[in-house]
Parts: structure tokens; sequence; C-alpha cells
């Protein structure tokens, strides 16, 4: 069977053409140059009202989303903000570049957060990002009961759940802030960007100020007018905003979520059923309550050694599908270990093991069965071959 190509984004809607022929013929670019009715605003506004949120602001990046919600949050200079030790470098990066410190816990089997070893931290801490991994939501209920006793605020990384709902309720809106990526591997693409959400007017203004509205711009963004008035002038600016073409971009995405996040749930389950009649092969099972948006595939390795995981990793490359085992890179960015920028990393041990063996494939919703057969069978036959040269067993 012939394979598809893992890593080709889908086109952007045809009907983004037109929008995108008028800015080209303006060279209306930048988001404040309107009076009203920006691209950039009125992505914003729908946003907010696909999530069901009060405020929505659209800025460069995810990383600049959770940056500007810390600083947004007025923490003091080394605040330690608690975030899982699974998770992409850009989000403790964040951390970093609003002068706070990354204290990290621990991550399970099934790539979600230890509550057990999450509440023990948490004291320590004076902010929680929680990061939605690959989309697996971790358990939402005791997380935001632990840190409303503590009165910790939480921002919630949603950069790969756009579309996942917790008990009905939309991912991103759980805790104080939400933050979602627009990055070409996530849902909704536009090469880059990122959006974030809250119900705070005060926390949004700051934000707003700080993304780069100048001067009076805050005045173009439907907030309450005297959430921005004070500070006027206090803040300091990062220029962080998003742009109209690629707001042009998003917008008509937006109508095509239901549909993707559909097919991204029924490619998910049609692959997790196919490994896991592996023995070889462990893809977790979603929480009670959790309903995913997926567009990859995670899965342990079981009985197989680090060599011959890696090997495993080499020979389906070989046969045409890409596999990231997220601990064997020397360099990867989603292991904690690679972090040498954080002061006092910690060992965390069980994310550790868990890294060594969790593996990562794409899953573009636009597969058809036929090519998800195709790539479950490379997957299967790499590590058939692997497991009959080597001397473990499947647990």
């Amino acid at each position: 069977m012939s394979l598809p190509d893992m890593h080709a984004a889908d086109p952007i809607p045809e009907t983004a053409r037109a929008e995108i022929d008028r800015l080209l013929q303006s060279g209306d670019l930048f988001r404040y140059t309107a009076a009203t009715d920006a691209p950039v605003a009125l992505l914003e506004a729908e946003f907010a009202t696909l999530m069901g949120s009060k405020y929505a602001l659209a800025v460069s990046s995810c990383s600049a989303a959770l940056f500007l919600s810390l600083k947004a949050l007025d923490l003091p200079r080394g605040a330690k903000v608690l975030l899982p030790g699974f998770t992409f470098a850009a989000v403790p990066s964040a951390v970093v570049h609003a002068d706070c410190t990354p204290l990290l816990c621990e991550v399970d089997d099934t790539y979600r957060v230890d509550i057990k070893d999450f509440a023990a931290r948490l004291p320590n801490a004076d902010a929680v990002i929680i990061s939605h991994m690959r989309g697996h939501t971790s358990d939402m209920d005791a997380i935001l009961s632990l840190c409303d006793a503590a009165q910790i605020p939480v921002i919630e990384d949603a950069a790969h759940s756009l579309g996942t709902l917790w008990r009905g309720q939309k991912i991103g809106t759980l805790g104080r802030i939400g933050c979602f990526s627009f990055q070409s591997y996530k849902m909704i693409n536009a090469g880059e960007g990122g959006i974030m959400i809250t119900d705070d007017p005060d926390l949004v203004a700051r934000a707003i100020i700080m993304s780069g509205a100048y001067e009076h711009n805050w005045k173009k963004h439907p907030v309450l007018q005297n959430a921005f008035a004070k500070h006027q002038n206090q803040l300091p600016l990062y220029n962080l905003r998003l742009n109209n073409m690629s707001a042009a971009l998003i917008r008509p995405q937006l109508d095509a979520l239901p549909q993707r996040v559909q097919d991204g749930r029924r490619n998910h389950d049609y692959m997790a059923d196919q490994l896991n009649a592996s023995p070889y092969f462990t893809v977790p099972a979603p929480l009670d309550g959790e309903e995913r948006a997926p567009d990859s595939i995670q899965f342990n390795i079981n009985g197989l050694d680090d060599t011959a995981i890696a090997e495993f990793a080499r020979t389906a490359d070989a046969a045409g599908v890409k596999v990231q085992v997220f601990g064997q890179s020397a360099d990867n960015a989603r292991a904690f270990w690679n972090w040498q920028f954080i002061d006092d990393l910690p060992d965390l041990p069980q994310t550790r093991r868990m890294l060594m063996r969790a593996c990562d494939v794409r899953l573009p919703v636009r597969l058809t069965r036929k090519d998800l057969d195709a790539v479950a069978q490379v997957l299967l036959d790499a590590v058939t071959k692997v497991a009959a040269t080597s001397l473990t067993e499947p647990a």
C-alpha cells in the first residue's frame, strides 16, 4: 500500500482568497490601521464567540499568549510557575521570558499530570500552566480544585486542544486564561499565530496593551474602556501582535473546525484499535469525561529496551512513517532534560521513563481509512521485526 504524505498541510479554504486578494491590493496588513472591523479584530470576536468567552486577544504565537498571560497576572519577579514535565520547550521558555521560574512536576504513562506529585509541589507555586500536551487532558477537576483552594491562577496551554471537551466544557475555558496555537501542525493553520481567551476584563486589558496596543489603539478593542485607562503608559510594550493576513487565513477555517475534530477523533480511534492489538503498543485511553480533538497519535512501547525502541523508530522511518520517540533524541525540545536554560532542573524519573518509550506519529485529519491502514501496517511490521531480534518480551 502507498503511504500518504504525513507532513503536508491541508489547503487553506478557497473562501479566504477574496480577503487575501483585498489585503494584497490594499497593503492593509497592520491590525490597527482600520478604525473598525480589521480582520484581526473580527477574528477575536469570532473566536470568543466560538469558545463562549468574553474576550480574546490574537497574537503572534501561543508562546506569546502564554508569556502575556503571565505578565497580565502581574506576578512578582521570580514567581514560581508549576507546569508538567512533559510539554514543549516554548512553555518553560515563556515562563523564563516573563521573569518567572519554571517548577516542573511529574507526568504519568498516559502523558498526563501526576496529581499526587502536582499536589505536593503546588504549595511552592504562584501560578500554574497546564499543558494539554498533544491534546491529552489531565484530571482538570482535581487540578482546579487544588488550585482554587490555594487561590493559585491556572493558565491552560491548549495549543493542541482546540475542539477538546472536558465534561462538556471547552478546553481553554476551564482556567483563568486559555492559550491556543495556529501553527501549521495544529487544527487551524496560519503558519504561525496564537490567541488567548479570558472572562477577566482587567487581565485582558493588561495583555492587550502589552501585546502592542500603543497610545490609544486599545480603544479599538471591545473591552470596558475603564479597564484600560489606568494602565495607559504604565506597562511595557512587547509588540506581539497578529497581522491581518494571518487573521484572513484563520477566519474561514473556524467553520470547518467541528468537522476536523470529528475526522481527527475518527482517525485516532481507528488507528488506536489497530496499534493496541499488538502486545508491544499501548495507546492510552481518554479519561472519563474527555472528548479529544487529535491530529496525531501517541503510544507507548512495551517490552523493548532503549536500543530496540530506537531501532523500531529507524525501521518505521525507513519504511516511510516518521516516528518521534520523545526521549530518544539528543536535542528533542519535548524532553525536559534538554531545557538547560532552567536552573536547578529536576530529575523527574517517572516522566523520564515515560519519554524514553513514548512515540508520536502525525495523523492529519484528511487521511482516509486506506491511508491509516498503510501507516498502521508499517508500524506493526516494524515493531514485529525489531521484537524478533530482541531478547525482551512484551509486558
